[in-house]
């Protein structure tokens, strides 16, 4: 049995932690999206990561937790629902920088950690013709802000400032640094 427990069904989480060595399983977390009244980007992002991260919590176990928000203008960007929502925050973010802030929590029985790291994304121009092309990939459907960076969309970033990996969805360096604090050594068992 792996010590660690990834509460997220997001293959590009996935493939972040494993691109470090981590051993860990994957056990995707239910957890309600809506944003509070009054909660801003980052208490938003790092509410749902730790309650991810809580409900696959097991004795003797850690649990990672991730949530990614894209934002505009303080206002987050979900998951678009239809054509219509994709395109329209496609337009909204066309030409413009925008925030990706993503939270992550770690949970042990009797201790927890969370942080959240944010990004700025510039974005070139985007036409409609080709925000509906890009829609019809099926790329954006499932990615908050409507668009996958690590994808075709990557094509619409000009210039990014931050960390790469948090904007995909899980920050490497940072979340490296917490699974130290809880004693996982990334290192251990490698031979150089």
């Amino acid at each position: 049995m792996t010590p660690l427990i990834l509460a997220s069904a997001s293959p590009r989480r996935t493939a972040l932690l494993r691109q470090i060595g981590v051993a860990f399983e994957v056990r995707p977390a239910d957890a309600d999206e809506s944003q509070h009244p009054g909660e801003s980007p980052e208490s938003y992002v790092e509410r749902l990561a730790q309650t991810k991260a809580r409900s696959v919590c097991e004795p003797e176990r850690l649990s990672l937790g991730a949530d990614t928000a894209v934002v505009l203008d303080g206002r987050i960007f979900g998951k678009p629902a239809d054509l219509r929502d994709g395109v329209d925050m496609l337009m909204a973010l066309s030409g413009r920088t925008h925030q990706v802030v993503t939270g992550v929590a770690l949970l042990a029985a009797e201790r927890g950690e969370v942080l959240h790291v944010t990004s700025h994304v510039e974005f070139r121009r985007i036409g409609r013709d080709e925000a509906q092309a890009y829609w019809r990939t099926g790329e954006p459907r499932d990615k908050a802000g409507g668009y996958g960076i690590q994808g075709i969309g990557g094509i619409f970033a000009q210039s990014i400032r931050g960390s790469y990996s948090a904007i995909v969805g899980l920050p490497l360096s940072e979340t490296e640094q917490l699974l130290r604090n809880f004693g996982v050594d990334i290192w251990r068992g490698r031979d150089g």
